[in-house]
């Protein structure tokens, strides 16, 4: 992993990250500045200067990143582009985590799956330690053929996770109906690829082809913004990049009925069978 020329110029660059959080502006980072390769030896790396990463996995280990820093509210943007060919077996998690029992967590995690089948987009939010509330989707285009943008906004009044600048779910906070929602600690951005053939393609039945590895995911244009604090806009609206509001305007909230339409394969919010007795509150 490379470092800074100098302490100085070190300085320089967290003096700069800590000014635009301050100004409430878009911060573009640099992988080298923003983010500590956490396991899996040479199967992460950061090139280009620091504008691109790649994780690979192949039969002996996966690997993955972690933020040096911790983030609590804002929008978080990166550009994925994701194994390509035969997946089968493979999980690209992409997320937001604190740590401990208790924990909070905002999932991203892309399944992959035989040459020419989709990939499945797996969502997740945990809260206090307690996830089980899953969305899955397929994409409306070939992830692994051109990078996309998968971003996660997280405010104290929702979470929303958009697809190129497209929502496909919201999360309310419902703390008023005595649904717990992620809004005390700060976490931390996590990506991992690893080996979940036990269960990530139809339930485990298919296998990693192991003669194709190593598995390669690519990564660039990691972006932070913070949620401002100039102004008030609990009565707003938000799309087409004004996600400072406070709910989806019009064509922001067709886009999501689209997505939800054609593309859900799973909402746990609809499981009668998992939910016998009645689904959860935030589903009502």
């Amino acid at each position: 992993m490379g470092s800074f020329s100098s302490s100085s110029g070190q300085k320089l660059a967290i003096c700069m990250v800590e000014l635009a959080v301050l100004m409430g502006v878009a911060y573009g980072g640099n992988f080298y500045q923003d983010f500590d390769l956490t396991w899996g030896g040479q199967r992460a790396k950061i090139f280009g200067g620091g504008q691109m990463l790649s994780l690979s996995l192949d039969k002996t280990s996966g690997s993955g990143f972690v933020s040096k820093k911790e983030y609590l509210f804002g929008r978080i943007d990166m550009q994925l582009k994701l194994v390509a060919g035969n997946s089968a077996g493979t999980v690209t998690a992409y997320y937001l985590s604190s740590q401990g029992p208790t924990h909070d967590e905002i999932d991203f995690e892309f399944l992959g799956n035989v040459s020419g089948d989709p990939y499945i987009l797996h969502t997740n939010v945990f809260t206090q330690g307690k996830g089980n509330r899953e969305q899955q989707f397929y994409l409306w285009f070939d992830p692994t053929r051109n990078f996309h943008t998968y971003s996660i906004i997280w405010k104290p009044q929702h979470i929303t996770f958009l697809v190129d600048n497209t929502p496909i779910r919201v999360f309310n906070n419902a703390e008023n109906r005595g649904v717990p929602f992620p809004k005390n600690q700060a976490m931390r951005i996590y990506s991992s690829l690893w080996n979940a053939d036990d269960w990530a393609t139809r339930g485990g039945l298919v296998k990693a082809d192991w003669s194709k590895a190593p598995f390669t995911a690519y990564y660039r244009k990691f972006q932070v913004t913070p949620v401002s604090s100039s102004r008030s806009r609990s009565s707003g609206e938000f799309a087409n990049g004004d996600w400072q509001s406070n709910a989806l305007d019009a064509n922001a909230r067709r886009r999501l009925r689209w997505v939800q339409k054609n593309f859900m394969i799973y909402n746990y919010c609809t499981d009668l069978k998992r939910f016998p007795q009645g689904f959860p509150t935030e589903c009502k």
